[in-house]
């Protein structure tokens, strides 16, 4: 089982993203996926998650910003970040989670990790 992120980078305040995290290995279907974010010296939140019926979830900080979306027919799990600003500066990881209980927003429900994209918003 492995999650690979790309599509990290640097812009600037008001710019675009779009974040991809391949999976290798795994029961992609069956499982909610997410996007974690950290900054350093915070600890890591919750961006967007997606689950098996494709609902999707944001926090208030990111939602009509950030869309999570997956192409199951390629394994493919995607964050599209609009209207970026320098607080969005983070390493992005994108995760998955064979089973939920309570909130989708704790990391340690969440048993596989990719390594992490960094993402830099400069005003």
């Amino acid at each position: 089982v492995q999650l690979v992120e790309s599509g990290g980078g640097s812009v600037q305040t008001g710019g675009s993203l779009r974040l991809s995290c391949a999976t290798f290995g795994y029961i992609y279907t069956s499982v909610c996926m997410g996007w974690f974010r950290q900054a350093p010296g915070k600890e890591r939140e919750g961006v967007a998650a997606i689950d098996s019926d494709g609902t999707t979830t944001y926090p208030d900080s990111v939602k009509g910003r950030f869309t999570i979306s997956q192409d199951n027919a390629k394994n493919m799990l995607y964050l599209q970040m609009n209207s970026l600003k320098p607080e969005d500066t983070a390493v992005y990881y994108c995760a998955a989670a064979g089973i939920i209980i309570g909130s989708v927003w704790v990391p340690s429900q969440y048993n596989c990790w990719g390594q992490g994209t960094q993402v830099t918003v400069s005003s």
